[in-house]
């Protein structure tokens, strides 16, 4: 960065916009049209490159912090100062790199002025820089496409979300290392929020041991002027207390707790985006509230796929409801999701659980179970159906995954709030679509 940039990007608040204000006065239109695209000066000083001798840069921050926008900017500067750089944009699919990494609102064409965009082919995943320089698109779900190029640059979006089956995120970046061998300082940047994925954890760890990977982290809110209000809503409700905002929102890479039957980790491995295996089952789970009012009561909404994989579909618990209340939210979720069956727990007065349910609905398909075992003891083959890729989860849920997260081998819980009724819900559903029965439904032509 130029010493006029850090002069004007680095005063007191009065001396910036005096400086800016007398830099604005002194450029002609043409210098004015190219203002809004200097990102040296209308960047964050947290989402330019750190100085130093580094030669992988990780900007892992909260949804919305703007990681999209300065991977794009590094990629336009190294491609504009270097006619010769080899540049691989890597993200978890093409679609997705073409999408996010190129034509986003926030991507490589984006951060030009429109007459001195790059030529983009998309026929050969190719962009052409005016300066000479090329940069090519790749997916991590194809590691082998990077065995071979050769490159002096990367820009690895959202790494947290690369493939994780048959290890492809982490054959991807190994594959990609061994190719960065171009110009006299190869260089990565990496986009991401974080995730507690092998990949993401691996940098970590690098980082805290030396100088050649250096992390920058930010908030969500360090963007907000640039944020909908609506979006800033969203995320709130979504993820507000709960031990997930530190980290879709305050950009922290969260810990595990020690001796807990799931991690982070094989949650994230679960994680399951896009179309899925059709389901030959589905059924609602409820964990029933020990009192009338106050306490949550759990309500899981999971599917058993053609594929023999079972999936958590939908969270519906509800807080603070009324037995009819909550009753009536389960035959809601029900009738949304077509469920076959309703599990619900009947250790706290089942006469009492199914009558209400019944009055919410007569026609719902209701079976009781009974818990001869404590919630953890339950819970355990449950986390080894997990670990074997047996479960999925189709979208992220914030406050159930929390409480999983929480108990503990052995017996304990160490979860947010008192009782794990969500996470007890989905182990009630999970046990009846897998381990409840001897053998697992089919579909069959007539």
């Amino acid at each position: 960065m130029s010493q006029a940039y850090r002069w004007i990007l680095g005063g007191e608040p009065g001396e910036r916009n005096r400086a800016r204000h007398a830099l604005s006065k002194a450029l002609n239109q043409d210098e004015k049209n190219t203002f809004p695209y200097l990102w040296e000066y209308t960047a964050r000083p947290e989402q330019l490159p750190p100085d130093g001798e580094w030669r992988i840069w990780m900007i892992m921050a909260g949804r919305g912090f703007g990681k999209t926008r300065s991977g794009a900017e590094w990629v336009r500067m190294i491609a504009d100062a270097n006619p010769s750089a080899r540049i691989a944009l890597i993200s978890s699919s093409l679609a997705e790199a073409r999408a996010v990494m190129v034509e986003g609102e926030s991507g490589l064409m984006a951060v030009y002025r429109p007459d001195q965009r790059p030529h983009f082919e998309p026929s050969l995943h190719r962009i052409r820089f005016r300066s000479g320089a090329q940069a090519q698109l790749f997916s991590a779900a194809e590691p082998e496409g990077l065995r071979g190029p050769q490159h002096s640059h990367a820009w690895c979006d959202e790494i947290g979300k690369w493939p994780l089956a048959h290890d492809r995120a982490t054959r991807c970046w190994e594959n990609l290392l061994l190719g960065l061998r171009l110009g006299p300082e190869p260089r990565i940047a990496v986009t991401t929020t974080p995730r507690a994925v092998p990949l993401v954890q691996r940098l970590v760890k690098q980082a805290a041991q030396s100088v050649d990977v250096v992390i920058s982290q930010g908030r969500t809110d360090q963007n907000i002027g640039c944020l909908p209000d609506r979006f800033m809503q969203a995320i709130t409700d979504e993820f507000a207390n709960t031990q997930l905002a530190r980290q879709e929102i305050d950009g922290e890479l969260l810990e595990d707790v020690e001796g807990a039957l799931w991690t982070r980790s094989m949650l994230e491995q679960a994680r399951e985006h896009g179309p899925v295996a059709l389901a030959v089952r589905v059924v609602v789970a409820v964990d029933p509230p020990a009192s009338a009012t106050g306490d949550e009561c759990g309500i899981i909404v999971g599917s058993l796929g053609e594929d023999g994989i079972a999936r958590v579909l939908a969270d519906c618990s509800v807080s603070g409801a009324t037995p009819a209340q909550w009753a009536m939210r389960v035959a809601d979720a029900a009738q949304e999701w077509r469920a076959d069956r309703v599990i619900a727990e009947a250790n706290q007065g089942g006469a009492m659980v199914e009558s209400v349910l019944r009055a919410a609905d007569q026609a719902l398909p209701v079976r009781l179970v009974h818990a001869s075992r404590g919630k953890v003891a339950r819970a355990e083959p449950v986390a080894a159906l997990y670990a074997a890729g047996r479960v999925r989860h189709v979208g992220m849920f914030a406050r159930l995954e929390d409480q999983l997260c929480g108990l503990l081998v052995g017996g304990g819980y160490a979860g947010p709030g008192s009782s794990p009724d969500r996470a007890d819900a989905a182990v009630w559903a999970l046990t009846e679509l897998l381990l409840g029965r001897a053998r697992r439904p089919s579909v069959r032509h007539i």
